[in-house]
């Protein structure tokens, strides 16, 4: 349905912008997502702007009671000269997380993306190097934080962007597919407490991918490899049909695993996936437009309440959750609204549609 079509004015719609015209002053709620939660509510933050943005942080302490790092906690980030570890901004993640009593997830172990250009040069000329790197970081890395991140994404993306081939990354290439199982197992053996994650994006939506990374989580276990939840990354668009997310929710939660919506934002536009491969459809957000994404994040919150057993409810976290700070625009050379607060830090609509989604009763 096009947004230029009439909604109905429901229910929901009113009570939405009736608390978004109180909220209008960015006044602090008493309570925020978290307090209306059974399971963590999250965001990804970058240390940096954070502590250095005191409204933000005020934000994100009465809305959130878990932090995923967006980028500082990544191998580029950690070890970006052979044999220098840099641990200084990973610490005041962890001090944050601690003094406000936050769950602290890490992004992530492995992920080809973020793999610093020296280790690439040394494992094109040496994959036994590699394999003995890969343990090294690891067990370094894990065993540094055992006790204060409570769980990782192990492996990041190894499947390609659509349907359902194995990502043929450096990884791939000097360690063959087993690189995946042996990250698992190193990670384990360093915190045995730690809840170990795959992650991956448009599982939710790409058939073939769901069932290929289904496959490579069953693999896994029948292995023995230590894997515990899937990380359902949640990039998602406004077009993605509510029962085509069900079934992939569904289809997950089957396996037993712990399922986390790892990185949600919603967005209007669309893009192919890939940097600057944003295509702009709409310019600018209406009132319709808000209403419509605010339902799409309420559903989504009933989606994960009503499908993934309680047991097996790791959280929801929020890929940053202001359209000021979000990766959305400058990846994809976009301009887009798919988060729940606005550029002047305001509830939108979809913070509402979130909330109630939360509260209302099963």
């Amino acid at each position: 349905m096009s947004f230029n079509n009439v909604l109905k004015i429901s229910v929901l719609t009113i009570i939405m912008l009736v608390m978004h015209a109180c909220n209008k002053n960015k006044t602090i709620q008493d309570k925020g997502l978290k307090d209306h939660a059974e399971f963590p509510i999250g965001t990804a933050i970058k240390i940096g702007s954070l502590t250095s943005d005191l409204e933000l942080q005020e934000l994100q302490k009465s809305n959130f009671n878990s932090i995923t790092s967006t980028s500082d906690m990544k191998m580029n980030r950690i070890i970006s000269e052979d044999g220098n570890y840099n641990w200084s901004r990973v610490d005041k993640i962890v001090d944050y997380a601690q003094t406000n009593n936050q769950r602290l997830f890490g992004h992530n172990l492995i992920w080809h993306s973020s793999t610093p250009k020296w280790v690439e040069e040394k494992a094109s000329k040496d994959s036994l190097w590699l394999d003995g790197f890969m343990e090294d970081y690891i067990t370094t890395y894990v065993t540094r934080y055992k006790g204060k991140v409570a769980a990782w994404d192990v492996v990041n993306e190894g499947l390609e962007s659509h349907g359902g081939n194995i990502r043929e990354t450096m990884w791939y290439n000097a360690l063959g597919k087993e690189y995946i199982a042996k990250a698992f197992k190193f990670a384990h053996a360093a915190d045995p407490n730690a809840v170990l994650f795959y992650n991956d994006f448009n599982i939710e939506r790409d058939t073939l991918k769901l069932n290929a990374t289904l496959k490579l989580v069953k693999d896994l276990k029948e292995k023995g490899v230590p894997i515990h939840g899937i990380g359902f990354q949640m990039h998602i668009r406004m077009d993605i049909p509510d029962e085509t997310i069900a079934y992939a929710l569904k289809k997950a939660a089957d396996t037993g695993l712990q399922i986390h919506l790892s990185e949600v934002d919603i967005i209007f536009n669309k893009h192919n996936d890939t940097r600057l491969g944003g295509v702009q459809i709409y310019d600018e957000i209406t009132d319709e437009m808000k209403t419509a994404q605010a339902e799409k994040y309420k559903n989504l919150v009933l989606m994960y309440r009503n499908i993934v057993p309680k047991a097996q409810q790791f959280g929801i976290t929020f890929w940053e959750f202001n359209d000021r700070d979000t990766w959305i625009n400058g990846f994809f050379n976009l301009k887009d609204w798919p988060t729940i607060y606005n550029e002047k830090l305001e509830p939108k609509p979809a913070y509402f549609g979130f909330l109630e989604g939360l509260k209302e009763e099963l």
